[in-house]
């Protein structure tokens, strides 16, 4: 299993795409997207993480990340679409930045047991945009993302 890269595109001032490949299939990919205890082990880098999850559309979702410098980076949002298992479309709000609210678009394509995952993030303000890629957040991707390759694979075995 090879490690893929994190592809981000910026789209226009207020949209953002992030792509990637994962080793598995659809079904698998998306239980670990929706799922309290596959969650807990690979969003937020792969940090202990604190899930709370009401998974269904109008449903609140709540992850506290307790990041290894001692931090802890809480994260909110509503579930607005639901499609298992190829699209989930929520809202995505760091509590230490309340108000600016983004709306992520996840879908999930198969091919050959492979699954491509593309996150469309819709921003209300270039400025929001612009912070959140400031702020690191394609690394904080990336590295979430090994740790999901980690746990697909383990998943898989």
């Amino acid at each position: 299993m090879m490690t893929e890269q994190l592809t981000v595109d910026r789209m226009s001032d207020t949209e953002l795409v992030m792509t990637r490949v994962v080793d598995a299939p659809r079904e698998l990919v998306w239980a670990c997207h929706t799922r309290a205890e596959h969650l807990r082990r690979w969003w937020g880098r792969g940090n202990p993480l604190d899930v709370e999850i009401d998974f269904r559309v109008g449903g609140k979702y709540r992850y506290v990340e307790h990041a290894a410098d001692g931090n802890a980076y809480a994260f909110r949002g509503e579930f607005l679409e639901i499609e298992a298992p190829s699209r989930l479309v929520q809202t995505f709000e760091f509590e230490g930045m309340p108000g600016h609210v983004a709306t992520d678009s996840l879908v999930l394509t198969e091919e050959n047991g492979r699954t491509t995952l593309t996150t469309t993030s819709r921003f209300t303000t270039k400025d929001d945009l612009d912070g959140m890629v400031s702020s690191g957040m394609a690394d904080g991707a990336q590295r979430s993302y090994v740790a999901l390759d980690a746990l697909l694979r383990e998943l898989s075995a």
